[in-house]
């Protein structure tokens, strides 16, 4: 795995996993939906996303730069990944949310062939 293509998937699932994150919190999901509460079953499943689209950024991470390097990175590309969630999302809530969306779905499927290759 190259390290561009490691620092793209785990900055697309940091990114993604943040913004799950932020909308499992009434204010944001409020700019979102317009809501005034965040129902808690919906609360639950965006924290349980963005727990596991955070913890598959770290897999990219570690097999691009290693066991010892890798983290490193990855909180790197946590902290790169919650900042365009910061800057805009209160200017552009939905603009987040669809960008998150696309990058979850673009690091989910780049993400099989490096499982796939774990797997060998």
């Amino acid at each position: 795995m190259t390290t561009v293509w490691a620092s793209l998937l785990g900055f697309a699932l940091a990114y993604a996993g943040m913004a799950c994150l932020s909308f499992a919190m009434d204010r944001h999901h409020e700019q979102l939906t317009r809501g005034r509460d965040v129902p808690a079953r919906r609360r639950i499943v965006l924290r349980a996303m963005g727990a596991v689209l955070l913890a598959a950024s770290v897999v990219p991470c570690v097999m691009a730069w290693g066991p010892t390097v890798g983290p490193v990175a990855w909180l790197g590309f946590l902290s790169a990944g919650a900042l365009p969630v910061a800057l805009l999302l209160p200017y552009r809530p939905r603009a987040v949310a669809w960008g998150a969306g696309a990058a979850a779905v673009a690091g989910g499927v780049g993400l099989v062939p490096v499982l796939a290759g774990l797997l060998r």
